[in-house]
């Protein structure tokens, strides 16, 4: 057992809650933990036996390029897209950093943070797909004011 570890990926893109983050961009930078066996790449010094950094990269850069409203979603959907590709995985952490986020003050940058296994990753995925009413019954962000109690 063994980490892939890769800090520092920056790209420029689209998410936000907001419509004007969606149309101006940002700069956003990416730290990624990947624990998995890679033995037989160590053993054999064969990329065959481990998980390519090129690969978690391009992974990475695709769902960058797809617009989100959250940080959450973007960081899920990579999650999810590792444990597809990559069944010797075990568990990811992933980070998501935004840049100067628009909150209204002085904020350097904000992150999320996610540590998933694939165990968690297929519950949360069943969980979602049973539920039919995804807010039971309370209003969704956007549709509350400051004005409501």
């Amino acid at each position: 057992m063994g980490k892939i570890c890769l800090e520092g990926l920056e790209f420029y893109a689209y998410h936000g809650f907001y419509e004007e983050e969606q149309k101006i961009g940002n700069k956003y930078e990416i730290n990624i933990e990947v624990d998995a066996d890679f033995n037989d790449g160590a053993v054999n010094d064969d990329l065959i036996g481990t998980i390519s950094y090129e690969d978690l990269y391009r992974i990475i850069k695709k769902e960058m390029e797809i617009k989100s409203k959250l940080l959450e979603h973007v960081g899920y959907r990579i999650i999810k897209k590792i444990f597809k590709l990559h069944p010797a995985v075990e568990k990811v952490r992933l980070e998501v950093v935004k840049f100067n986020p628009p909150i209204g003050g002085i904020c350097r940058k904000a992150k999320i943070v996610l540590d998933e296994t694939n165990d968690t990753i297929a519950l949360k995925d069943s969980v979602l797909n049973n539920i039919e009413d995804d807010h039971f019954g309370l209003p969704k962000f956007n549709e509350l004011s400051i004005d409501d109690n």
